[in-house]
């Protein structure tokens, strides 16, 4: 029973942190400024406190006590302006040893005022560091000619101690800077990424069509004149692959307008999305346009996942586009290997053999090709494309098979 109340606690515990968490940080700062006032005026914590001097001590006084409050009410904006901050409390901290006031809890504030100045300046933070070595170098004269029994390595102790938090503050900054710098080009990063990917889809989407309509055209064109009966064909195909092109773009767009792959199985249901099982399409709306393409899938085929369906789809549709704009009219045949570990995709093209000459070292294709490559490895996977011995060309890719679960 015991256990059960420690538990349902923790959440009434865990409330007050909650809240705390989410207020603003001149809000914090006023409450650790007043906490530190109050408790600065508690006997049992004056051992707690800064002391450098140790002269005669003197009564407390109206002055003693602003002095006081000198050292902590200015926290609460040392995250605004901490080098206002240090100079009010390390100047009042400075003549409340200098008159031999009592040690109070309040001259705590000098060691958070010196972190908050290294966490926070932004400008002439190198400057702040040498005026503030500079006063600290008077005190010590100061004291020593009031009669101070401190010695040279006593005030180096001191000097030392207050560097040392001096520099926490710093390596803190430092680190933080290091770390928005770091989500900053990760951004970036990620950014150039994701305008690839749409400059990606948009190619693959709008050079296919474009060029299945440019060649539609065409032949619509020549038609009309050697055989006018025909050319409604052709028309009636530039209209279907306009269509479709609108289709595949309003696809695209709500991919973008949405977020993460809960936008992609949300389209991909309504039969928008481009996959594996419209390939016959791509064949189809090829051969309207004119170009003798033959067809083949073996293996059975399984639902994949949004990646690899339609990375297969763009593979296909690169490869015919690729086909239609420079082997017009040549046979072009398209097989689709469904394997249990992967998806092969071997898209071969008839044409001239070309001379030694022509082929040129290097990765063949454009910029399509290379972008196909680029997706194609995101999911481990490889594609090839050039020329062929006996004339022609080829693209095959290879991609590792992700079915989606039941």
């Amino acid at each position: 029973m015991k256990s059960r109340q420690v538990f349902r606690g923790l959440p009434l515990a865990q409330a007050p942190l909650g809240w705390w968490r989410e207020r603003d940080a001149s809000v914090k700062d006023g409450v650790l400024a007043l906490t530190l006032s109050l408790l600065a005026f508690v006997p049992t914590l004056s051992n707690l406190g800064a002391q450098i001097g140790d002269l005669p001590e003197r009564p407390a006084s109206v002055l003693s006590v602003g002095l006081v409050l000198a050292q902590t009410l200015p926290l609460a904006v040392r995250r605004r302006w901490p080098a206002a901050c240090l100079a009010v409390v390390a100047g009042a901290f400075a003549v409340h040893q200098a008159l031999g006031f009592a040690t109070t809890f309040a001259s705590v504030g000098l060691y958070l005022a010196l972190y908050s100045a290294g966490a926070h300046q932004v400008r002439f933070r190198h400057g702040l560091a040498v005026v503030a070595g500079v006063g600290y170098t008077v005190l010590a004269v100061v004291l020593d000619r009031l009669g101070s029994p401190q010695s040279v390595p006593d005030y180096l102790a001191f000097g030392l101690a207050l560097a040392a938090v001096w520099l926490a503050g710093s390596t803190v900054r430092t680190r933080r800077t290091e770390e928005a710098k770091r989500r900053r080009l990760a951004a970036e990063v990620a950014t150039a990424a994701e305008r690839a990917r749409i400059a990606r889809e948009l190619h693959d989407v709008v050079t296919h069509h474009v060029t299945a309509m440019v060649v539609q055209a065409d032949a619509a064109q020549f038609l009309l004149t050697s055989a006018p009966e025909r050319a409604g064909e052709g028309l009636t195909a530039v209209s279907d692959t306009g269509r479709r092109a609108l289709t595949e773009l309003r696809y695209l767009l709500g991919v973008l307008e949405a977020t993460g792959e809960s936008a992609s199985a949300d389209l991909a249901p309504a039969g928008r999305a481009p996959a594996l099982g419209r390939v016959g399409d791509l064949v189809e709306q090829a051969r309207r346009s004119g170009q003798p393409v033959e067809f083949g899938e073996r293996g059975e085929r399984r639902p994949q996942s949004v990646d690899v369906e339609l990375a297969a789809y763009r593979v296909v549709q690169e490869a015919l586009t690729n086909a239609m704009k420079h082997a017009a009219g040549e046979p072009t045949r398209v097989l689709l290997r469904h394997g249990d570990e992967h998806i092969e995709i071997k898209v071969t093209t008839g044409g001239p053999v070309a001379s030694p000459v022509a082929r040129k070292p290097g990765p063949a294709g454009g910029r399509g090709l290379a972008g196909l490559r680029a997706r194609v490895r995101t999911l481990d996977g490889e594609l090839e494309a050039g020329p062929r011995p006996e004339g022609g060309f080829e693209v095959r890719a290879t991609i590792p098979s992700r079915p989606l679960q039941e």
